[in-house]
């Protein structure tokens, strides 16, 4: 009996042996990577590749996302020039009813049938309540945004909604579509990429493939985030501090415009991370996240800051409304930036103490714009 006794200890050590063994080898699903060898020009997709040499990275999900944001704002935009329909706005938002057409998107019976919507992924990393408030403040701005039709004729005054230059603006003086799209990349871009995709998503699963898929949870966050961001295969390729080099909508273009400092890295950043998921990095792929998330924050207050420089700069009423319903948007925006902790209050704060009179536009001053610039600058440490 004793003899059994440690022969079957002996089995079950063995077995936990050999079962920790296998457990090791299942984490490490692919072969690691000499991340060293990574630089700027090195190809994403043909890069992380399985065993049999197959590409573990798929943008289609992100892109989808983003290509629906895209055909949102071009929808919405239409207003400039002819009537649009509050109802299919929101449908397009909360994909109702195959909205998507030729008319604004190329990829529109892909969008169609896709089974999600813009809607459900904006402030996905807020509360049900707080999520809800900020996708009902963007459905209440989608109708406000099409009954501007009616002014189409008008030219706008203080306290009439109305054409301004090539712009449509409502009474107060703003142009409800620019607050919309720069409301778009903090609620749905910089919100689901920084703080689910590159926050919470780092948890996820590594050890294991999705059902049906080559690529793990954790893989397919990633690229999805970098999805969200660009649908090119190397972001900013041939870019410089003067011309970007690609064709990018929402926070792609900020990031370039308004981080001269790092824009040129964000790519690398995204390739070095994929390579420490790969590799069962998880200080490099923290490392890499925190990096991210900061200079996309650092896009947004700096796009918000220059537009309220445009607005003092502009010396035309359509120019200065123009520039400060861009500045709005991305003020709006920054309730998501919570890598450097701004929070709902204080971009409301800004936002009420720049637009909150009767006039809103028309009552703006030096003083009000120069106010919410240093708290900005104070928040974000920019000098």
């Amino acid at each position: 009996m004793k003899s059994l006794s440690i022969l079957s200890l002996l089995t079950i050590a063995t077995a936990f042996v050999s079962c920790q063994k296998n457990e090791e080898a299942t984490l490490q699903l692919r072969t690691k990577i000499e991340a060293s060898k990574i630089t700027a020009s090195t190809p994403y997709a043909s890069t992380f590749l399985d065993a049999s040499n197959n590409s573990t990275v798929d943008f289609s999900a992100g892109n989808a996302k983003l290509e629906m944001f895209r055909g949102l704002d071009t929808y919405i935009n239409l207003n400039k020039t002819q009537a649009i329909s509050a109802d299919i706005s929101k449908n397009i938002y909360a994909n109702i009813g195959n909205p998507f057409t030729a008319a604004y998107t190329s990829n529109f019976s892909t969008l169609n049938a896709i089974g999600f919507n813009l809607k459900s992924f904006t402030a996905a990393s807020f509360s049900t309540s707080e999520a809800n408030t900020v996708r009902q403040k963007i459905e209440t701005d989608l109708t406000a945004n099409a009954a501007l039709v009616n002014s189409l004729s008008v030219i706008a005054s203080n306290g009439v909604a109305g054409k301004l230059g090539t712009y449509m603006v409502d009474s107060k003086g703003i142009e409800v579509a620019q607050v919309i799209q720069k409301g778009l990349i903090g609620a749905f871009q910089i919100d689901y990429i920084n703080n689910v995709l590159l926050s919470a998503g780092l948890n996820a699963d590594n050890s294991k493939l999705v059902d049906g898929k080559n690529y793990t949870q954790l893989e397919q966050n990633w690229d999805q985030a970098y999805g969200v961001l660009t649908t090119n295969s190397i972001y900013l390729a041939g870019s410089t501090d003067a011309v970007r080099g690609t064709t990018e909508f929402g926070l792609g273009s900020y990031v370039w415009e308004f981080n001269k400092t790092n824009y040129s890295n964000i790519y690398l950043a995204f390739l070095k991370g994929r390579a420490a998921i790969v590799n069962n990095d998880r200080a490099e792929l923290e490392k890499q996240a925190l990096f991210i998330r900061t200079q996309f924050e650092i896009a947004i207050a700096n796009s918000a800051l220059g537009y309220l420089t445009k607005w003092g700069t502009s010396t035309t009423d359509a120019a200065r409304a123009h520039a400060i319903s861009e500045g709005l948007g991305f003020i709006y925006s920054l309730r998501f930036c919570k890598t450097y902790t701004a929070d709902s209050k204080f971009s409301d704060d800004i936002l009420t103490a720049l637009i909150g009179s009767t006039n809103g536009f028309w009552d703006l001053t030096s003083s009000k714009t120069s106010t919410a610039s240093v708290a900005i600058k104070t928040k974000f440490n920019i000098n």
